[in-house]
């Protein structure tokens, strides 16, 4: 259970600071967060290990900072096949 939650928590940092590099915070809730955070660490961990990194079974600094990659790539992904909604001033 310990895991799952730290995983939640881990996913909800890395998708809010991905959310921040790309400028889509505004838009995006804790879960999308959570879920940006996930799927941006597996996309970052297997372009780790295809660049020879290895792989980052435990926590790191580097870790973090991969992790972070691979989301802001998930989020720009995303940014590119969604389509834009014009800006409404608020």
């Amino acid at each position: 259970m310990f895991i799952f939650i730290s995983w939640m928590i881990f996913g909800a940092f890395v998708g809010w600071i991905a959310s921040i590099i790309t400028k889509n915070d505004h838009e995006m809730g804790c879960l999308t967060n959570i879920a940006v955070g996930i799927f941006g660490s597996a996309i970052g961990g297997f372009i780790a290990r295809e660049m020879g990194f290895g792989t980052l079974r435990r926590w790191s600094f580097t870790g973090t900072i991969i992790a972070i990659i691979g989301a802001v790539i998930l989020l720009t992904i995303l940014n590119l096949i969604r389509p834009q909604h014009p800006k409404t001033p608020h």
